[in-house]
């Protein structure tokens, strides 16, 4: 199940936090790396490291890296005080995390006493590369709102992963994160979604929640079989806790699977066939031939029986993410390259503009 090599550290591309690129020699030959040192230690040149090699054997887009295992020169290491929930649980690499819920959290009362959501808006991608045309598009118009970033476990599990994260909490537009599930590396960790939203309500104050696994997706083609369908069960659950639950479709015309021109199959299962609630759907207003394959889509599927389906004149999204120096890629692709798929995460921070204000916590 699992390939392994010892490698030998020939140079450290880049440090940040939580995650060394670095370039080991196996067999003579050049490799990229990664290392997470809160797991499994630092890394100097000229150490000996054993490698996780599958994913790279396997040529997998998904976790198509080297991964450290251990530092065969730096084998000790201690766990920092305080906590005692288990994540990755049960497998070698297993680690202590404080979490939110803990007894002795100094927030475990907050979570305890919850009532509601007060329909707080909570925005929930599939892929991560929504995150950051939505960060730009909803920071850049509401600068002082608090953002609150929710990662999953469906996908990439240590945060310290996604540079996008990493660039976004940099430049201040992400205000918080949390790590669910087998997730982890957060500014909060948290057991699951409702737990997660909670702290993101009454401990984070946020006034907007974006929800996404990290980098990475797993898919094999069927209906059912790919993690983003944990899509549904999230919109599921902030309209259980009382929140406004807004679902971004998968949308491409640079896709060259039919399965996922226009809406993909993945969202169309999710919003068809998975989800539980009515949620609401903002829908760019893409060019005429492609707003008609959209909405047959719509149409053929009924979702505009089963949802609130909001159309959005949303041309900004490329200027939002220019104004903050931000750059994007999904599947190899940027802005320019698969306009449609970044338009549809930047419109939900319009849609947002236009149905949520100083009254949002009423009906909308």
């Amino acid at each position: 199940m699992i390939s392994k090599k010892i490698g030998l550290v020939e140079s450290i591309a880049s440090k940040s936090n939580g995650l060394d690129d670095i370039r080991v020699k196996i067999n003579g030959e050049i490799q990229r790396a990664y290392n997470y040192p809160k797991l499994t230690g630092e890394v100097n040149i000229g150490d000996e490291v054993v490698l996780n090699t599958t994913a790279v054997e396997l040529s997998l887009g998904t976790g198509g890296y080297h991964f450290v295992i251990s530092n065969l020169n730096n084998m000790e290491s201690n766990f920092t005080p305080g906590g005692h929930i288990m994540k990755l649980r049960y497998t070698p690499l297993q680690v202590k995390v404080d979490a939110v819920e803990e007894q002795e959290s100094p927030y475990h009362d907050a979570i305890e006493e919850f009532e509601s959501l007060e329909n707080m808006p909570v925005v929930v991608g599939t892929l991560h590369s929504m995150l950051t045309p939505f960060v730009a598009s909803y920071k850049r118009n509401n600068p002082s709102k608090k953002l609150v970033y929710i990662m999953t476990d469906g996908a990439s599990l240590p945060i310290y992963l996604s540079k996008n994260v990493d660039t976004l909490k940099n430049k201040k537009l992400i205000d918080s994160t949390i790590t669910i599930g087998n997730a982890f590396g957060g500014d909060y960790e948290c057991i699951n979604i409702y737990t997660a939203l909670i702290t993101a309500k009454e401990i984070l104050k946020a006034d907007v929640v974006f929800v996404s696994m990290g980098p990475g997706i797993a898919g094999t083609g069927t209906k059912y079989g790919f993690t983003g369908i944990e899509q549904g069960p999230i919109l599921d659950a902030v309209k259980k806790l009382k929140g406004m639950p807004v679902a971004i479709p998968r949308v491409s015309f640079a896709d060259q699977r039919d399965r996922h021109m226009g809406i993909s199959h993945h969202s169309l299962t999710v919003l068809n066939d998975i989800v539980n609630v009515e949620v609401n759907i903002p829908i760019t207003t893409y060019e005429d031939e492609k707003l008609d394959v959209v909405k047959r889509q719509i149409e053929t599927k009924e979702l505009d029986k089963k949802h609130h389906i909001v159309y959005i004149n949303n041309k900004n999204t490329e200027e939002d993410l220019n104004y903050f120096g931000l750059s994007v890629r999904s599947m190899g692709r940027n802005y320019q390259q698969d306009k449609e798929f970044f338009d549809a995460a930047s419109s939900a921070a319009y849609y947002l503009m236009e149905v949520c204000d100083d009254s949002r916590r009423e009906n909308y």
